[in-house]
């Protein structure tokens, strides 16, 4: 039939690609008239065509989805795509933003228009709750030349819009050596406790800069790291071999290095930190 992946059911029958018999035995919808193969699994970037075929292919891309489609990881399946564009009653997992946009907060991803990465960071730092704003825009970050004062330009020129305070506040907190979302829930949680900010990818070297290891965090002055341990570093023997040998190079050079995993309670994170940095020097609190 030449019918692509995601395809709207009402033209793919009124061009002759596919009988109406065919379209309810061999495909479902994901959205109204929008349908894929019922075999298929269905991706989140098929909901993001989904959603814009849905639309008429008049909405824009925005938020998390946008930032997906800009390269952004840790971007799950079942997340809500968010468009831009002046159409009521979406489908209720949809989400539709009826908002001023200009032409050049608009790019072209793979055939789909898409807010640019500035105007994605935008909403994201708007709509978000913090926490999970500065995830996304640490991402965004990480993968795009995403630059915070791009940003702010947009702050001052929709400045009268809701959210735009709550973006300002997680645009200062946004770093772009964040590498996953836990990396950032824990920056945040040292920065919210009180601690000088840590820097993020120290580098480690023997005087030549030639890369010995990267430290997730820390501060350099004190020779004080933290790292994040996720599950493969528990479940892979041979990662955790050679965590234990980079453990004591680290050692060797004079860092202190706190490792945290999920299970870890936050107050019990922030002790031992701070324990380890008051051992190191660190001015107590005033």
């Amino acid at each position: 039939m030449g019918m692509k992946d995601v395809f709207v059911g009402s033209e793919a029958l009124r061009c002759g690609d596919i009988t109406p018999y065919q379209l309810r035995r061999w495909h479902r919808t994901i959205y109204p008239d929008v349908y894929v193969d019922k075999k298929r699994q269905v991706s989140l970037h098929d909901k993001i065509v989904g959603a814009w075929l849905w639309s008429g292919r008049r909405a824009v891309i925005a938020g998390v989805a946008a930032s997906a489609v800009h390269g952004a990881r840790w971007v799950s399946g079942d997340t809500r795509v968010e468009l831009i564009c002046g159409i009521g009653r979406p489908p209720c997992d949809l989400i539709v933003r009826h908002e001023r946009l200009a032409d050049h907060e608009v790019t072209i991803v793979d055939g789909l228009p898409v807010t640019t990465v500035a105007r994605t960071a935008f909403d994201l730092g708007r709509h978000l709750p913090r926490g999970q704003a500065v995830a996304r825009l640490d991402a965004l970050a990480l993968v795009t030349d995403l630059s915070a004062d791009d940003v702010l330009a947009l702050t001052q020129h929709y400045k009268g819009l809701r959210g735009v305070r709550r973006c300002k506040a997680a645009l200062a907190l946004m770093d772009r050596g964040a590498e996953s979302p836990k990396e950032t829930w824990l920056r945040l949680l040292l920065i919210d406790a009180g601690l000088p900010p840590p820097t993020t990818q120290i580098l480690v070297h023997n005087g030549d800069f030639h890369p010995l290891a990267y430290l997730d965090m820390g501060w350099e002055e004190f020779r004080v790291a933290v790292e994040y341990d996720g599950d493969q570093h528990r479940s892979d023997r041979r990662q955790y071999l050679k965590d234990r040998s980079r453990l004591a190079m680290l050692e060797q050079f004079g860092w202190i290095v706190v490792r945290v995993v999920a299970e870890d309670h936050p107050n019990d994170i922030v002790a031992r930190v701070y324990t380890a940095l008051a051992g190191r020097g660190l001015p107590k609190a005033a």
